[in-house]
């Protein structure tokens, strides 16, 4: 397999793409309009892209439902976090409680209380974060979990010879770790540690010790609520979480975000280091691979199938619907096979339309009709295949008599066309027009282009007066992060006569 993950730094957004085999796999997007100090520095509001999974934060209980086995924590957010009896079970010194029964929540926190928590799911509509009080702090090749001791495995490493390896090495390491590693820690070994040593484990067990000491130590003098810890930014997490023995190489296409990638390498992975590359041109990175236009597709309810077929998919407040459709094929030998040939499409594409677009909950697949259990068989074969490569849990079942298959899968933060689209009524019947916040980091995109296309020329843009008030807004953020990006001189014009979604931008 050759893998690459392309870095575009822009201005306003940090667009993250994985490529296998030549084709995209996944999606990352991190904006970064608004940042109070620099682009790489880190915004807790967790609204229009900033992503809060992982932050860990000192809370402070405002209500326990012991109806919903749940509590509303404080958070310093813009609506209470929300904390499950489950994820609240290491707050409860209580004996006799495993795996399968959680305490009551009135067992562990009380209201009034401050508790030191972890986002686990960011806010995702009018709902808050989802949150966990059984920390985590992820490293390279482990996750340090400091309420919970002893040695576990990710799923994905599946050798069973393997997995005994790494747990004799992890158990060696914790008992010669005494002094320098935090007392009572367990550790989930990643699958990124298949076929490490010893002193690697213990190197990146040492880091993480080093991460979490300043967390109890601004927990001493915190008030609720507080933020202890940041997750890495998002050119870090990327190193750390994507890049691995199958990457061949790391191109990104800006000269700061390059350099904090190679100086993570050194500190945590010093072995792909060499395999990080400055895209120095010609254009645009994301334009060489043909990424744009595929992602402008991301956000269409209607995709394409190869042989003419297409799928439809429809979010609504309960449930994502994907539809099948035959269109235009037709197979020689009759219904069964144009339904089967159309079916294998669909349920190959599906899965990764689901990473790419963040679809999360429930979501209800309508295939076309099949007669025969071994076609259907096939179908479900290839679509389980498709979703296995999924990192998000996804579960799956089985065909109905109906076609009908259903897959949840966990939703972690809101899908993308939330993200770069909001409801309207003047829309011509698409039911969905662009926010005023996508529409104008593309334009900052477009200044990057013109300023690539034509070096150190005035750029001109002329926009919807919405758009070019929120350029006003963050215009310290867009004029540094543009000039960073080469766009140094640039005049923008509201002209009352353009619609959202119209601009201009020229030299």
């Amino acid at each position: 397999m050759d893998k690459e993950v392309l870095i575009n730094a822009g201005a306003g957004e940090i667009r993250i793409a994985i490529v296998e085999d030549g084709r995209l796999q996944e999606l990352l997007l991190e904006r970064v309009i608004g940042l109070e100090e620099g682009f790489l520095k880190k915004r807790h509001e967790g609204r229009h892209g900033h992503s809060l999974i992982g932050n860990i934060i000192l809370g402070r209980v405002q209500r326990v439902l012991p109806g919903m086995q749940a509590a509303f924590v404080e958070v310093g957010l813009g609506r209470a976090g929300f904390l499950g009896a489950r994820e609240a079970r290491c707050l409860a010194d209580l004996p006799g409680f495993d795996e399968e029964r959680a305490p009551k929540i009135s067992d562990c926190v009380r209201e009034g209380e401050e508790v030191v928590v972890q986002v686990v799911k960011d806010p995702i509509g009018e709902k808050g974060a989802r949150l966990s009080a059984n920390v985590t702090i992820p490293g390279r090749l482990l996750v340090m979990v400091p309420n919970q001791p002893g040695i576990a495995l990710s799923r994905r490493i599946e050798d069973e010879a393997e997995r005994a390896r790494l747990i004799t090495l992890g158990e060696t390491m914790v008992a010669q770790g005494v002094g320098s590693l935090i007392p009572g820690a367990g550790f989930i070994l990643r699958s990124a540690a298949i076929g490490c040593e010893l002193r690697d484990l213990r190197e990146d067990a040492e880091r993480l010790a080093e991460a979490w000491r300043p967390v109890m130590a601004r927990r001493k003098n915190a008030r609720a609520p507080a933020t202890l810890y940041h997750d890495l930014d998002p050119i870090e997490r990327t190193m750390r979480d994507e890049v691995d023995g199958q990457t061949r190489r790391v191109l990104i296409d800006d000269t700061v975000s390059f350099e904090a990638a190679r100086a993570y390498c050194r500190r945590a992975m010093p072995d792909a280091e060499p395999r990080i590359e400055l895209w120095r041109g010609p254009g645009m990175l994301f334009d060489q691979y043909d990424l744009e236009d595929e992602l402008e597709q991301l956000t269409s309810p209607r995709l394409a199938l190869p042989s003419g077929g297409w799928v439809t998919i429809e979010a609504t407040e309960a449930l994502t619907a994907i539809d099948v459709n035959s269109g235009s094929y037709t197979a020689a030998t009759g219904l069964e096979e144009t339904s089967l040939t159309i079916n294998l499409e669909a349920a190959e594409e599906i899965g990764r339309q689901l990473r790419l677009r963040g679809i999360g909950g429930l979501i209800v697949i309508d295939f076309i009709h099949l007669n025969e259990p071994a076609n259907i068989e096939r179908v479900l074969d290839v679509l389980t295949r498709s979703l296995a490569r999924d990192r998000t849990p996804t579960q799956i079942s089985s065909m109905s008599a109906f076609g009908l298959v259903e897959i949840t899968r966990k939703r972690i933060r809101d899908p993308l066309v939330k993200l770069m689209s909001e409801c309207c009524r003047s829309c011509h019947g698409h039911g969905r027009v662009r926010t005023r916040e996508s529409v104008a980091l593309e334009v900052i995109r477009r200044i990057e282009r013109a300023a690539v296309n034509a070096p150190g020329k005035l750029i001109t843009v002329r926009a919807a007066p919405e758009i070019v008030q929120w350029l006003e807004v963050h215009d310290d953020d867009v004029r540094s992060g543009l000039a960073r990006r080469g766009a140094g001189q640039i005049r923008i014009e509201a002209r009352p006569e353009f619609a959202r979604e119209g601009f201009d931008v020229s030299t």
